[in-house]
């Protein structure tokens, strides 16, 4: 099975057009499509059903697709292992990190492994949780720093970081605490919340906590982005559940006794995948920043 053919074969499945696969391979369409139907007639199988302007895989390219993202990954693992052996720790380090974590979390990490590692460019890609999960599956990118999720994955190596308490907030001059001073969860589900959305791990814990109340949310905004949630709870839209350590003067903490909430950050990484040393050098820089989660 020629390699050059297996490489137009998966930027075909992952762009779904033999015009975008040609321009990343700086080939001409009529090459790109040469090289599958080669892989075709060597399978003896079809790959793409080619309907109009609109191209999708078969059932036997479904079935190849995994194992040609394997043998990918482990050519990128062999190219890596050889030029790491030619000198330090160098290379490109593909990451991948949400908006929160990036702003309050990775900074000093990042200042620190560029000190320490000035040879290794790091290429950094802000997104959801949920997303970069993706990523790692698809082995687009080396390593992720998240939320981790509360589901495990067996694919996927998980490596706690550092504890997020979270904690309902609410506008100090919010009119709840004219009739309600020391408001439960209960009376708050009444009223308008502003939360992650209830499809992310974030959002996911704040559920539970509610369903096993046999509470209903009454969710009137949602958003992935912490930031924006607490300047809308902060001028009153709502109240909110957010990271402790985004609490401010213009929130109020609402004490719940007998509610504790935390998820955790971390690290995550494919299992079958072989870090380069970039990869290692920067798990050991974030795992100095850490506070121990794993051995609390």
């Amino acid at each position: 099975m020629d390699l050059q053919n297996l490489q137009a074969f998966l930027l075909v499945a992952e762009t779904g057009s033999f015009s975008l696969a040609a321009e990343q391979l700086h080939l001409t369409q009529p090459a790109v499509s040469k090289r599958v139907a080669l892989l075709e007639d060597a399978l003896g199988n079809k790959l793409f059903d080619r309907i109009g302007r609109s191209t999708s895989l078969t059932e036997a390219g479904l079935a190849l697709l995994p194992h040609a993202k394997s043998i990918e990954q482990e050519l990128q693992a062999a190219a890596r292992s050889v030029s790491d052996l030619a000198g330090g720790v160098g290379g490109d380090l593909r990451i991948a990190t949400s908006h929160h974590i990036g702003l309050h979390r990775l900074p000093p990490v990042l200042s620190s492994f560029s000190r320490d590692y000035p040879a290794v460019h790091l290429d950094i890609d802000f997104m959801d949780s949920e997303q970069a999960y993706e990523l790692v599956l698809q082995g687009k990118v080396e390593l992720a720093v998240v939320t981790l999720s509360p589901e495990e994955e067996p694919s996927v190596i998980d490596d706690p970081i550092w504890h997020d308490p979270l904690e309902v907030m609410i506008a100090r001059d919010h009119e709840l605490f004219a009739s309600n001073p020391r408001p439960d969860l209960d009376a708050l589900s009444h009223l308008p919340a502003i939360l992650p959305g209830l499809n992310t791990y974030t959002g996911q814990i704040i559920k539970q906590l509610f369903d096993k109340r046999g509470l209903e949310l009454k969710v009137t905004l949602a958003t992935n982005y912490l930031e924006t949630i607490r300047m809308m709870a902060s001028v009153g839209l709502g109240w909110t559940i957010l990271p402790r350590s985004m609490g401010d003067d213009s929130l109020t903490l609402i004490d719940l006794p007998d509610v504790v909430m935390e998820r955790v950050l971390g690290l995550i990484y494919h299992r079958g995948r072989s870090l380069s040393r970039a990869a290692q050098a920067f798990i050991a820089t974030l795992r100095e920043h850490g506070d121990n989660v794993a051995n609390p």
